[in-house]
């Protein structure tokens, strides 16, 4: 982030762009930043890009000066990218053609609401924007389920995807408990365990799932598991597991390496999901070694990312202000970097405004505090970083408490 620069007025445009998963509330941040952008003069028109950075290149744009406030508030309501989205990584050569179209359009300012990755975008493209002495701001608008950006308590898609494997865990508890089994939940989350933790809100009970939770910032041992889910199994009669798709082996490998061979995209990334390759396995090594036959295994998947109707408010209110933040750092402040949420107290936030170098391509991992010694579970601080951001209307089970009726035909000695 550079510092307040001298008072002047950049008049141009203004370009939003959506990068990476979608979320379920994403577009409450494009919104934001579009509405709060039309109420400067200086601002000659807010573009929307399609399919992000690429959508620059191939000026394709939006022009969302031209969209109604009413449709626009509709659509901040909707779930998934409404402007579309790319995994495309900016080079200098990508920056050099994104140059060549902001200064034919006379773009001023540029807003890129995504992951770490996203971030690095802006890095670059701002760096690229200092080298050719192109006066404009670039601002980095924090979005993503797995909450995993340095700098921030939480991040905008975080608290409405945790709300949603929160309640599909309690759905599996409730079936589970009805007829008792092994279940494997397997859900997001390729370094940071943050989505796979929420599964935990589903311990309502002593004897609630998931009994275990296992998380890509503790190594994980096959022997260790089948331990875990044998105690729990015996002592229950029944096993929930939380899993995320990027648990690691001793060798820092994830253990769905072994099975699944892809390309990595871009950003280095490699699939780690989407076969249900990983919940099929260790359904069957729990069928094999410990001889239990009712095993089922769930990927959850894209599920988790734009679910209608399973949001958070907190998540939907915050989305919206770091949108508007964004609009007024760069327009009112005349400064660049990258929006961040921090927690002032229970609950409360507040948003301040980072060097792009905190938070591009770092990864912020699951503090130990929120971790069980045994690595097999979390803590309740975790539960009580994590409630108050599920919202107000968050759902909870109940049991039926009243005694068993005494038997009459069956006597205790047979």
């Amino acid at each position: 982030m550079k510092g307040v620069k001298d008072i002047m007025i950049l008049e141009g445009k203004v370009v939003i762009a959506q990068g990476g998963g979608p979320t379920a509330v994403i577009n409450q941040s494009l919104v934001g930043a579009a509405l709060e952008s039309r109420k400067f003069q200086q601002v000659t028109k807010v573009y929307g890009a399609v399919n992000g950075v690429q959508g620059i290149i191939n000026e394709d744009f939006i022009d969302l000066t031209q969209e109604t406030t009413h449709n626009l508030e509709q659509v901040a309501n909707t779930p998934s990218s409404a402007l579309f989205s790319t995994r495309d990584k900016p080079d200098k050569a990508y920056c050099q053609e994104i140059f060549k179209v902001f200064k034919a359009h006379n773009v001023r300012y540029f807003f890129y609401i995504g992951g770490n990755d996203s971030a690095d975008t802006v890095r670059i493209v701002n760096e690229e924007a200092e080298a050719s002495n192109y006066e404009f701001r670039a601002i980095h608008i924090p979005k993503t389920i797995d909450n995993d950006l340095m700098m921030n308590d939480h991040t905008p898609g975080y608290p409405s995807a945790a709300k949603f494997v929160a309640q599909s865990f309690i759905g599996l508890n409730l079936d589970n408990r009805a007829l008792p089994g092994v279940h494997i939940g397997v859900v997001m989350g390729r370094n940071a365990g943050f989505l796979t933790a929420a599964s935990s809100i589903a311990q309502k009970y002593p004897d609630d799932g998931p009994h275990l939770i296992y998380l890509p910032e503790r190594k994980f041992s096959t022997d260790k598991f089948l331990r875990d889910v044998k105690e729990v199994y015996d002592k229950y009669g029944r096993c929930i597991v939380a899993v995320s798709e990027g648990i690691k082996d001793e060798n820092g490998e994830p253990i769905i390496s072994n099975y699944l061979k892809a390309d990595a995209d871009a950003h280095g990334n490699r699939q780690l999901s989407g076969t249900g390759m990983l919940g099929d396995h260790l359904s069957e090594l729990v069928k094999t070694k410990l001889g239990i036959d009712r095993v089922r295994a769930d990927t959850l998947g894209y599920l988790q990312r734009s679910f209608f109707g399973c949001v958070s408010s907190i998540d939907q209110l915050e989305a919206r202000e770091v949108g508007e933040k964004a609009a007024q750092f760069a327009i009112w402040h005349n400064i660049d970097g990258s929006i961040t949420i921090n927690r002032t107290g229970y609950y409360s936030v507040d948003y301040k405004l980072t060097d792009l170098n905190n938070v591009a391509a770092n990864t912020r991992l699951m503090p130990d505090k929120f971790i069980n010694m045994e690595g097999n579970n979390v803590t309740d601080e975790f539960k009580y970083y994590l409630q108050p951001l599920l919202g107000e209307d968050m759902p909870q089970a109940s049991m039926l408490r009243a005694p068993r009726a005494k038997k009459i035909l069956c006597s205790k000695d047979n």
